[in-house]
């Protein structure tokens, strides 16, 4: 019996599922952090230069080339250990090493990214971060380097994980352009459990990051949707004022559903796209299973009063939008009936007045066929009288009395044959 075949994408789809590891760090060490979105298309972007862009920076450091469209890989290039991840609108590279600098957060650590080499990337930088791992010791020492690392307006901190680390972080770029994390892991916190944190550390900053994305599309959208509600609003009373005409009013109505319809295709990818960051955000933040530390506030409140207000902002403005699109849908389809109905009663008074006319035309036909038998008589008289003059001498009649006696019968023959002829045609 021959063995069972595969399905060809059997291996492929089972390998998917362990493709990107967590690393694995010790404690103490670094963390630089780099993500690069393309400013349009992103989405649709030439993913070939993502790739080039990866294999130039390998380069310079000796190292063998990832395969030929991959979508992640992992290198060391000296003491650094580098991540590369390719997502559906930008690419993380994340690099680590062993140990921490002297100066905390110094920015000549992000400078293993050689300054031609970032110029070169194929987008923009949507953000970067710069996240150091020291051991937990007192509970002062951390306070300490929480003061002097941080702004602590914004500041928060949060034991993870069944207290075995606690994690902090401002939200705020530096003067060298990068955020700043920090995690303080147990003594016996494992390197696996670490590299976890701070992967989880670094796409909950990227996808806060790209969820304000649809924040600023918002934004720039509320002036205009503004102005089309009032536009409507303007318009639904002058409907019902009937202070301008109907075809003038359901062309406007035209141009505006249209341009809310335009607003909407534009934005959909970004409003869903936003839904969906900011839906792996409060994930990520979940898994981490916080606890407070020392009164500060965790990161699910920092979220929850300075980031959930911008996403409310987003699902605000998207449904406004669908809204307005509604409504004016709605308000086309109202005026449309009313043009309907007002062009069926001109229909209905035009084919009243054509019945007038058909009917004032008959009259003047039956008036015209009397004239003409009037006329024909006439001419048939004449004619008659001359054929018949001779007879008139023999007969002792005059012209006159011939013509009297004629007069009669041929006017009879003659409006016999006009009926008999408006008989055939009818």
């Amino acid at each position: 019996m021959p063995p069972i075949q595969d399905h060809p994408l059997r291996y492929q789809l089972a390998n998917e599922l362990h493709a990107r590891p967590f690393p694995t760090m010790s404690n103490p060490s670094t963390v630089i952090y780099l993500a690069i979105k393309q400013p349009q298309e992103a989405v649709h972007r030439d993913r070939s230069q993502d790739l080039a862009h990866l294999v130039a920076l390998l380069d310079r450091h000796g190292v063998p080339h990832p395969k030929p469209g991959a979508t992640h890989h992992s290198a060391q290039l000296g003491r650094h250990t580098l991540k590369w991840e390719q997502h559906t609108e930008f690419v993380s590279y994340t690099l680590y090493f062993d140990g921490i600098s002297e100066r905390p957060y110094d920015p000549a650590d992000f400078d293993v990214f050689p300054s031609d080499w970032l110029s070169e990337a194929p987008g923009q930088r949507i953000t970067s971060l710069m996240l150091r791992v020291l051991p937990r010791g007192e509970v002062s020492d951390v306070r300490r380097a929480l003061t002097d690392w941080f702004v602590p307006e914004s500041l928060a901190v949060a034991r993870v994980l069944d207290d075995s680390c606690v994690v902090a972080g401002d939200f705020r770029i530096d003067p060298a352009g990068h955020m700043r994390f920090a995690v303080f892991p147990n003594t016996e916190t494992g390197a696996q459990r670490i590299g976890r944190v701070v992967q989880r550390l670094c796409e909950i900053e990227t996808y806060r990051a790209m969820s304000m994305l649809g924040f600023s599309r918002a934004r720039g959208l509320s002036p205009t949707i503004g102005a089309l509600d009032t536009h409507l609003s303007d318009m639904m009373v002058e409907m019902t004022g009937d202070r301008m005409p109907a075809e003038q009013t359901l062309s406007q109505l035209l141009t505006v559903s249209a341009e809310l319809e335009a607003m909407a295709a534009q934005a959909a990818f970004r409003f869903g796209a936003t839904g969906a960051y900011d839906a792996l955000v409060n994930q990520r933040i979940a898994l981490l299973r916080e606890a407070r530390f020392e009164g500060y506030q965790t990161f699910a409140e920092f979220m929850l009063r300075r980031f959930e207000p911008a996403m409310r902002t987003v699902k605000s403005t998207e449904g406004r939008l669908a809204t307005l699109a509604d409504r004016a849908r709605r308000a086309g389809e109202l005026l449309r009936t009313r043009v309907d109905v007002e062009r069926s009663a001109q229909n209905q008074a035009l084919l009243e007045s054509m019945d007038r006319r058909a009917d004032m035309a008959l009259r003047l036909q039956h008036t015209v066929e009397g004239l003409s038998v009037v006329a024909i008589s006439y001419y048939a008289v004449s004619l008659a009288s001359y054929a018949l003059y001779p007879l008139a001498t023999v007969l002792g009649l005059s012209k006159g009395m011939m013509t009297a006696a004629l007069t009669l019968p041929v006017v009879l023959l003659v409006w016999l044959a006009v009926r008999q002829i408006r008989k055939r045609l009818h």
